[in-house]
């Protein structure tokens, strides 16, 4: 398929020039550019990774731990009628 594609001089004067070094077309250059691209963007999608959201200091000892069911849901209604 033949396609037009806007590349900048300097660029194109690069690639020119590695592929006269190496003997191969501009064409088999820019595809085997083009087919690399594909593969790392193909190879491995990036995991999702969950923001690190908490609150507090690591590992410390938080004083609702200690408190009691009952507790923890006074403190929740507080002030709200329940």
């Amino acid at each position: 398929m033949k396609t037009t594609l806007d590349i900048s001089d300097p660029l194109l004067e690069q690639v020119k020039a590695i592929a006269l070094r190496d003997g191969v077309t501009l064409r088999a250059l820019v595809e085997q550019g083009l087919r690399k691209v594909v593969a790392e963007r193909k190879a491995k999608p990036k995991p999702f990774k969950l923001k690190d959201a908490s609150v507090g200091t690591p590992g410390a000892a938080s004083n609702y731990e200690q408190m009691s069911w009952e507790a923890k849901r006074e403190l929740m209604y507080e002030g709200r009628g329940a």
